[in-house]
């Protein structure tokens, strides 16, 4: 039998902003009991070191975060807003922490079992995002699976919680070794986009500039799968490489 081809290690043991643009057009594999599902990651957010007053690493090492301190290549997978799982991939070397937000996947193979999984888990908590009925019985449920069916197949992970139902992925998952070729969860070789787009990150009012505008979101800007717009306060230059991830907090530069 021919090993299973996954990406390099040494690509995600870079600075992260180069180890983020490794894993535009990689793929997200999924072999479970739910089926095998393929899909190419198109959008993503990098959050670096204990400097960066948007990362979980910004107080330190804690038992929530220590995962983004291990190899890279590691899950990472915690709960947002009480409701919502979400995918990181860690990177840069041992001892660094940083890791990659995977916000959007397009589909590839297994579009009907991440429909399912996207129609399961409305029966189980309502819908996984962006408002509507929340009820999970008699017409609210049947308004939301209906809605799904006829869902493009292109936006059933637009959006990082989306990604986490779609593959079914949960915290259960923090640690896995998405590197290993016989992981149910894993990482494959894939296209990398021909143009990306660097914007601000979502969601981190709560950082403090500079931090809140740096450009770290980057996506493929022709792909439908993109969460939102694809062109979030405009599109900014993107510095491959730097900065590194640190392990102790300094003030960021008022520059």
């Amino acid at each position: 039998m021919t090993a299973r081809a996954t990406l390099r290690r040494e690509d995600l043991a870079r600075p992260t902003l180069d180890a983020a643009q490794a894993l535009l057009g990689a793929l997200l594999v999924r072999e479970d009991a739910g089926g095998k599902r393929i899909g190419r990651i198109v959008e993503v957010e990098a959050y670096i070191g204990e400097d960066d007053l948007a990362s979980h690493a910004r107080f330190g090492r804690t038992a929530r975060n220590a995962v983004m301190y291990g190899r890279p290549g590691i899950a990472y997978v915690y709960l947002v807003y009480g409701m919502y799982d979400c995918l990181n991939v860690v990177t840069e070397p041992e001892g660094l922490p940083a890791a990659v937000l995977i916000r959007a996947v397009e589909p590839v193979e297994g579009g009907t079992a991440m429909r399912q999984a996207r129609i399961a888990r409305e029966r189980r908590r309502g819908p996984p995002a962006g408002g509507g009925t929340t009820g999970t019985t008699g017409a609210g449920l049947a308004g939301q699976a209906g809605r799904l069916q006829r869902l493009s197949e292109a936006r059933l992970a637009s959006g990082p919680g989306l990604v986490a139902v779609a593959f079914d992925i949960t915290r259960v998952d923090t640690g896995t070794d998405l590197l290993h070729p016989e992981s149910t969860l894993r990482l494959e070789p894939g296209r990398q986009p021909h143009e990306l787009v660097a914007t601000p990150r979502v969601g981190i009012a709560y950082a403090a500039e500079p931090w809140r505008s740096r450009p770290w979101r980057l996506l493929d800007p022709t792909s439908p799968a993109v969460s939102g717009n694809p062109r979030t306060e405009g599109p900014q230059e993107l510095h491959l490489g730097l900065p590194r991830a640190t392990r102790r907090m300094t003030p960021p530069s008022s520059r």
